[in-house]
């Protein structure tokens, strides 16, 4: 694209014919110089002591004053110098407001401009005007998905952050507890201790009652345990008694029985030896009980 300058018209040869008087002619005349020189503060303010107000004075001091890079001032200096070439007038007033980066201001006044008569420079500044603006847009547009994307990572970084916080958390948290619950441990042990030494006091003192209930308690188990053995060794003494008795009266009875297989035996012998005639054997029969035999069988 072709670089072209923001044009500013200026007039200072009419200067002259329209304000008059020496020493208003001396003042432009200074004024004039200065812009040329670009001193362009002195100019304005050279313009400012003028009595006279004027359009084309106006006009002036506000290209003096968008030289001087006041553009606003120049703007309100513009907007107050209705009566000069009307084209010229939005033209610089466009230009004001694009230096000020107002470009949506700057292209209504070039607009209007061009709805006066075409001009060149104008044309070129309006459009010049709307390419920055796409072009700023279109900078806002990738600004906007940048910072979109720089805020997701943001986002992420912190979310990240943030878990790795929360697992520290957690670690420190569960080294804490492990770290406590020895102390805990011990602190149950210490308690229990002194529960056990309270409970070891309080049975090493007891209560004067609480000593004689334990006292009567004893006696009552020793007298208990005394009947029980009384009673143990008279049911044992019972039973050597009933267990003798039994074994007498068994005895009894077999004597009886043997006594019979004697007399048994003995009648046997008696009439056996009466048919022989032994009185012998009769009288070493009757000198002494012959020796019992537990396998002897009677004939």
């Amino acid at each position: 694209m072709k670089k072209t300058a923001i044009v500013i018209t200026f007039c200072m040869m009419l200067m002259g014919r329209l304000y008059g008087g020496i020493t208003d002619f001396k003042t432009i005349e200074a004024a004039t110089q200065a812009y040329h020189d670009k001193a362009y503060n002195k100019s304005a303010a050279l313009l400012r002591t003028l009595d006279k107000a004027s359009p084309q004075k106006s006009y002036d001091l506000g290209n003096a004053l968008y030289k001087s890079k006041q553009y606003e001032k120049a703007i309100k200096a513009y907007e107050s110098a209705k009566g000069v070439d009307e084209l010229q007038r939005l033209h610089n007033i466009g230009n004001s407001y694009f230096m000020q980066n107002k470009l949506d201001e700057a292209i209504k006044a070039y607009e209007k401009a061009l709805k006066i008569r075409e001009d060149a420079d104008t044309r070129y500044n309006l459009e010049l005007a709307k390419h920055k603006k796409q072009q700023q847009q279109k900078k806002k547009q990738q600004q906007k998905k940048q910072n979109k994307q720089q805020n997701k990572k943001d986002q992420k970084k912190q979310d990240q952050k943030k878990q790795n916080q929360n697992k520290q958390d957690q670690q420190k948290k569960e080294q804490q507890k492990k770290n406590q619950q020895p102390n805990k441990q011990n602190q149950q042990q210490q308690n229990q201790k002194k529960q056990d030494q309270k409970k070891g006091q309080k049975q090493q003192k007891p209560n004067r009652s609480d000593k004689q209930k334990s006292d009567k308690e004893k006696q009552k188990r020793k007298s208990d345990a005394q009947k029980a053995q009384d009673k143990q060794a008279q049911e044992k003494q019972k039973k050597a008694e009933e267990k003798q008795g039994s074994s007498g009266a068994a005895k009894k009875r077999k004597m009886s029985k043997e006594e019979k297989l004697k007399q048994a035996e003995l009648k046997r012998l008696l009439k056996k030896m009466g048919a022989k005639k032994a009185p012998t054997m009769m009288y070493m029969m009757g000198a002494g009980k012959p020796k019992e035999r537990e396998d002897i069988k009677p004939w």
